[in-house]
């Protein structure tokens, strides 16, 4: 499966510099104490301007997903909600797609896209 490349802003290009470093960042806000996630430097919870960078373990728990087989290649899409917090949109893979299940632990894995850019998905972390 071949992916698209994300759309980077000054906003977000440091987020997208430390992917291809195998890094996940997700923002930190020094005035209410909230992570979030899509990088941003406005908190949308208390909308101060007072954030910082923060490395997740990059393991989480999958929220709800869906398996979507109407397409050449199948996939699954799925919400998973960070060890750190915030919960995002992204896809499950490297699994069997008929094993996937809400409340599934999830380790982060990254799929570069064809001009090198990294992106973010998850993986089951098998026992």
């Amino acid at each position: 499966m071949s992916f698209g490349s994300p759309l980077v802003s000054p906003e977000t290009e440091h987020f997208w510099n430390r992917t291809k470093q195998g890094q996940f960042l997700i923002k930190h806000c020094n005035a209410c104490g909230e992570n979030h996630f899509y990088p941003r430097s406005i908190c949308p919870h208390c909308f101060s301007s007072d954030t910082t960078w923060l490395e997740t373990s990059g393991q989480g728990t999958i929220y709800s997903c869906s398996v979507l087989r109407r397409t050449k290649t199948p996939y699954c899409i799925a919400y998973v909600t960070l060890d750190e917090g915030p919960t995002l949109l992204t896809n499950i893979v490297d699994y069997d797609l008929d094993r996937i299940k809400i409340g599934m632990r999830v380790q982060l894995t990254f799929k570069l896209t064809e001009d090198g850019a990294a992106l973010p998905m998850f993986t089951p972390i098998v026992a």
